[in-house]
């Protein structure tokens, strides 16, 4: 399945749109490198999304092509949801 089209599914992102102008401006990183919106998402990938300070990296468990609304969130793991300040080095 597409990236772009993996982030609409699952509701990562909430329209499919977004997720591609996202992926177009490099945003988007599947295992740690730079993807474009038609990167074929499998399971087992890690997919880090930045929203202004925000990052979230989230694991990739289940690839559907329809799902819904209150199972989007079974179709990954979210691994890290924190703002991106470089001066947080995680010492809390």
């Amino acid at each position: 399945m597409r990236l772009d089209k993996y982030l609409k599914v699952s509701r990562i992102i909430k329209r499919r749109t977004v997720a591609n102008e996202a992926c177009s401006m490099g945003r988007v990183s599947v295992n740690e490198k730079v993807a474009k919106p038609s990167t074929d998402i499998k399971v087992g990938d890690v997919i880090s999304v930045r929203s202004g300070a925000k990052l979230l990296v989230a694991e990739v468990l289940a690839v559907k092509e329809v799902v819904r609304k209150d199972e989007a969130d079974t179709m990954y793991r979210i691994i890290s949801d924190s703002l991106n300040d470089p001066s947080d080095k995680g010492d809390d």
